[in-house]
């Protein structure tokens, strides 16, 4: 069974529910300083230290956004070559400012310039400007689907004449077949890159459904099933601050992120029972 691990870096998973039930491992990372936005070596190393009880792999809830570059520390500790999923409203590739301090808006920059196992990155979800301002020796290593492109999907024809069907939904994220699955994969989901409706996160936010977003991942993981490849780890972020804001909406999306993450492991682990 995929293991389901809770970092508490803000307290605000305290005010939500999606993992009552579940066998879960909460991991309270609140008196680590050095961690909000940025992550300093000392704070790396102290997170480093309470994640070697927990495997390379499963489901990871790792906050809001503040948190991200916990996908960098994710990164870090796969010892076998790999690629890497992204669905965020942000490149996250932004240069550090500070010292090279590992941030929340550079770590995939950090991943590519530095994991040696990082073959390939897969970006869904930031706008084209966005993506102009990143560094061009960067997109080398980079897929990216844009914000635009999905705006066109739903713009044409055939997208609206069926709009409520789900199948159709899946059909729209068909370049996520293209995805090779010679290696393993990894998932990395930001909410943010979710429109209002279904989240409210710290960050600007972006405009994909939670049914669109569920949509793209029933089409990778049945690509990634039909071809016997591998799903290594998921990450979830985008939570709110914990300062009262209504939190019913992250609730709710993790609360189907989990469900679905735990079925789509459940049979990747029985299918490999079977081989």
């Amino acid at each position: 069974m995929a293991e389901i691990v809770i970092m508490d870096f803000s307290g605000i998973y305290k005010e939500e529910q999606f993992f009552e039930g579940e066998k879960v491992s909460w991991l309270d990372v609140r008196e680590i300083p050095g961690t909000n936005c940025y992550c300093d070596d000392e704070a790396k190393t102290q997170i480093l230290e309470k994640l070697e009880e927990f495997s390379a792999g499963g489901i990871y809830f790792i906050d809001s956004g503040n948190y991200h570059y916990m996908s960098r520390i994710g990164i870090e500790r796969v010892k076998e070559p790999f690629r890497l999923l992204v669905f965020d409203n942000h490149t996250d590739m932004q240069l550090p400012a500070f010292g090279g301090l590992l941030s929340c808006g550079g770590w995939i920059a950090s991943a590519i310039e530095e994991a040696e196992n990082l073959v390939e990155v897969w970006l869904v979800g930031p706008d084209e400007e966005a993506y102009s301002q990143v560094e061009e020796p960067l997109k080398e290593k980079v897929k990216f689907f844009s914000r635009e492109m999905l705006q066109d999907f739903r713009n044409n024809e055939s997208y609206s004449e069926k709009t409520n069907n789900m199948e159709r939904n899946v059909m729209d994220f068909s370049f996520l077949g293209e995805i090779p699955t010679d290696l393993p994969l990894y998932v990395s989901i930001d909410k943010d890159v979710l429109g209002t409706t279904d989240a409210s996160t710290t960050w600007s936010q972006g405009d994909m459904t939670l049914g669109e977003m569920m949509a793209a991942l029933e089409f990778v993981t049945r690509h990634f099933k039909e071809a016997g490849g591998k799903i290594l780890q998921v990450d979830i972020c985008g939570e709110c601050d914990p300062d009262g804001a209504d939190n019913e909406r992250n609730d709710a999306a993790n609360r189907e992120l989990l469900k679905f993450w735990k079925n789509f492991f459940a049979e990747q682990e029985d299918r490999g029972a079977l081989l």
